[in-house]
């Protein structure tokens, strides 16, 4: 095995800190990465401070990881050292169950292998990307494009994928109204993809705080929805609306603002179950539905059409030592967009 240094947790309540974990062996499919950059994102906070379940201490969060291929395995034809590639939230999965066969490893029947927190093959708990390397299955690693900014990559692999797939399942493009719900790490980048493949795009966020930004990241309007009577005033305006936030909201109330077969599509998990009266689906045959990543071969498209159209999250590049504070910041949401690690201060 080979020993990395990495920044994790210990237990719940304590700050993460500096340890050293074990790497596996590679194996004839792996791909060895030295780890250059890996993005923070809100479920590495959920995860580490167990608000979504118990966890197996230490443990290493991180699936926004962006690195160079240090060593391929002697089987491995996808990848060559010196390669620019990245990792996303999946190392693995079973490769045998019905949606693994049709290409959509992330709904494994059987449970994907996540990069943190999850059983390996190897029966250790995968650790993620906040280390100097990692060891993967060479069909769960990525290429990136040179022209995506290297340290600017990493959040494509979660935030970048999480709303370019229901962008696309969805249908946005020319003709399209999207609106997106929420300007954090997830909602800019819905902002730019749906902007891109040429949709016109509202945000509709809580203040106008964010204003200039929706603007500038291609928006044609923002709304500030703790304005009395604004969700009314929307009626029957949208195609698409991808909702990026973890919190309660009106599920009826953002229904009616969409147009007839028109989708409301959740991509944030609040942790309590939401009412909706059924009636707001069937009056207009609206979806109300849920995504969560997409496929490999669909996580390759979307860093390939973020290359074609420069597309680049919004981040801030902080060292080891400022993972702590930058946990803190994103819970208050003091950050714009995305907090990225340079993983040579480990």
């Amino acid at each position: 095995m080979l020993t990395v240094k990495a920044y994790g947790a210990t237990s719940a309540t304590d700050p993460l800190v500096p340890l050293e974990i074990d790497r596996r062996d590679v194996g004839p499919n792996d791909v060895l990465i030295e780890i250059r950059y890996a993005g923070i994102c809100h479920s590495d906070i959920h995860t580490v401070r167990e608000e979504w379940g118990p966890i197996t201490f230490p443990q290493v969060v991180g699936h926004e990881i962006v690195g160079v291929v240090a060593e391929i395995g002697s089987a491995v034809t996808k990848h060559a050292v010196g390669d620019r590639v990245g990792v996303g939230c999946m190392v693995n999965s079973c490769g045998k169950c019905d949606e693994c066969l049709a290409g959509d490893e992330h709904l494994c029947e059987n449970g994907n292998t996540g990069t943190y927190n999850s059983v390996d093959v190897d029966g250790t708990i995968t650790q993620g990307g906040y280390s100097t390397h990692v060891v993967v299955n060479e069909d769960f690693v990525l290429r990136v494009p040179e022209a995506i900014p290297y340290d600017k990559a990493a959040p494509l692999l979660c935030a970048g994928i999480t709303t370019y797939s229901p962008l696309a399942a969805w249908g946005a493009g020319p003709g399209k109204k999207v609106a997106v719900v929420g300007l954090g790490g997830l909602g800019h980048m819905a902002v730019k993809i749906a902007v891109a493949m040429g949709a016109e795009v509202t945000v509709l966020s809580r203040t106008h705080a964010k204003k200039d930004d929706s603007l500038a990241f291609g928006a044609v309007r923002h709304v500030a929805t703790a304005e009395e009577g604004v969700l009314r005033s929307l009626k029957r305006t949208f195609d698409i609306i991808i909702n990026t936030i973890s919190a309660p909201f009106d599920i009826d109330a953002y229904l009616r603002t969409l147009r007839p077969h028109g989708a409301l599509v959740n991509v944030g998990l609040p942790p309590e179950a939401l009412p909706m009266h059924v009636g707001s689906l069937i009056g207009g045959r609206k979806v109300f539905a849920g995504s969560n990543i997409g496929s490999i071969k669909e996580t390759q498209e979307m860093l390939d059409f973020c290359a074609e159209h420069g597309i680049a999250p919004e981040t801030e590049l902080i060292s080891a030592d400022q993972i702590n504070e930058a946990y803190d910041r994103t819970v208050s949401g003091d950050v714009r967009y995305r907090f990225v690690i340079d993983t040579e201060t480990l």
